[in-house]
């Protein structure tokens, strides 16, 4: 039986509590919240305008526990780490059995975990909750990706469905699983994000500095291939970024090539690697961006190496190409890692499900997620999504045009290391042999390691050992 609706409350009104508790208000709940500091509460007050009537503003968090009725449901909207144990420690001796603590902001899904066995200990629900699709997407509906009981779970449906954005009239929002699947999904999804953007960064710099063509230009391409199979929010924004101008000059001329990021990528790659899993794509592009910041070193390094990026020409076709099947394969080695993950902890997670969820307020949103959702619903190769037929087919259509993509950007000096860890990643999983048979040869030689052999037999030893 579903526990009534919990009466709710916010804490936490930065950029994406202010516009998450908008989207809760406007879609009828009332509200409790607060805020660390109090002038910010009086701020959002003003902000909410005719939507302040459903809202109880508090100065202080652990008077807003208490002034709220039974059952209470409280979303923490903190930074991660620290802040959200220190809420979690307030808050756990003034709200009763049964209530439910959710933290919506990104966070370790090992945090979560622990989090979870913390307050459940103490008679509460907790719930990790993901939530995707920026400052508008906590506004206007985002994608959803909850964690915890299912107790828990469906005393905020109601409002976790109303708020979330919708795709065919459907809440791109579920229940994925127990403590902390919702926030390790989260983590995959913007490792795969991560991927995305630098692969479009890496196609984008060959147009500009191989082919010297003017942003706006490439821009427009991008406006066409949003209309094809790459259709998706990163490529329509891309193709709006690059058409856009800041005094007179291309806006992308005026930003320094330095990217920021906030540990979601660095996590996924952390969690993939501790279960055995790579995934090249969000290897590379964590690596891009750490590059990236070392900006004085990159000043230097052009002089001393003599930095020198060749001309490349290419037809827009092959870029294209290689962009479709770059992406496949980053799709591809995500759902690799959450099948490791619901493996490794038992979270049965619903792949399809997590597709479907993903085709609207999200940040990769695309057409390919119609294809990924059918393709786990029907019988998918070793389980594997490039294997599935209509991946395949398309990888092995597009494949030559990313093998002539990223051949012309290494012999003409531009760096692709998402194009490149994207083909390694083709080129291995399309030979049955490989070179990793003289791998296990030295491990044996230098420490006695063993291996197997080609009849099945393991424990086996070298001549080296005769």
């Amino acid at each position: 039986m579903t526990k009534k609706l919990a009466n709710l409350g916010l804490y936490g009104l930065g950029t994406m509590g202010s516009a998450l508790a908008l989207n809760i208000l406007d879609n009828g709940f009332a509200l409790h919240v607060s805020n660390r500091t109090d002038s910010v509460v009086a701020d959002f007050v003003t902000e909410a305008g005719d939507l302040a009537a459903r809202l109880t503003p508090h100065n202080d968090l652990d008077q807003m526990a208490l002034d709220m009725p039974a059952p209470r449901a409280i979303i923490l909207m903190v930074p991660a780490g620290a802040p959200v144990d220190d809420a979690i420690a307030r808050l756990i001796p003034l709200l009763d059995k049964g209530d439910t603590i959710i933290d919506a902001g990104n966070a370790d899904f090992n945090d979560t975990r622990r989090r979870t066995g913390t307050v459940e200990a103490a008679g509460l629900t907790f719930i990790g909750m993901g939530v995707s699709g920026g400052e508008e997407g906590a506004r206007n509906g985002p994608s959803i990706m909850v964690g915890g009981t299912p107790q828990a779970w469906g005393a905020i449906r109601p409002m976790i469905d109303a708020i979330a954005a919708k795709f065919d009239g459907a809440p791109c929002a579920d229940h994925l699983g127990p403590d902390g699947a919702g926030h390790f999904v989260k983590t995959v999804h913007n490792g795969i994000e991560y991927a995305d953007m630098q692969l479009i960064a890496e196609v984008y710099g060959l147009m500009r500095h191989g082919a010297a063509r003017a942003p706006a230009e490439i821009g427009q391409i991008f406006e066409q291939w949003d209309k094809g199979a790459l259709k998706s929010y990163l490529v329509e924004i891309t193709g709006i970024v690059l058409q856009a101008e800041r005094d007179g000059k291309p806006a992308v001329d005026v930003i320094q090539d330095k990217a920021g990021q906030k540990g979601t990528g660095r996590w996924t790659v952390i969690e993939a690697l501790k279960m055995g899993q790579s995934a090249s794509t969000i290897e590379a592009a964590v690596a891009a961006r750490g590059w990236s910041a070392e900006k004085e070193t990159r000043g230097v390094g052009e002089g001393v190496l003599g930095g020198h990026r060749g001309a490349v020409s290419l037809p827009d076709g092959d870029y294209e190409q290689a962009l479709l099947a770059a992406r496949i394969i980053a799709y591809a080695q995500g759902f690799r890692i959450l099948a490791a993950a619901s493996d490794t902890y038992d979270w049965n997670l619903d792949f399809a499900r997590i597709a479907e969820i993903w085709r609207a307020g999200c940040i990769i949103r695309s057409a390919l997620l119609d294809d990924i959702s059918d393709a786990f619903r029907g019988d998918l190769p070793q389980g594997q999504l490039f294997l599935a037929p209509t991946f395949a087919d398309t990888l092995k259509a597009a494949t030559p045009a990313l093998r002539r993509v990223a051949g012309a950007a290494i012999a003409a000096g531009h760096p692709v290391p998402a194009l490149t860890g994207a083909l390694a990643f083709i080129d291995t999983m399309a030979q049955a042999r490989g070179t990793t048979d003289l791998v296990q040869a030295q491990r044996d030689f230098f420490g006695r390691h063993g291996y197997e052999d080609i009849d099945g037999r393991t424990g086996q030893h070298g001549p080296w050992w005769d």
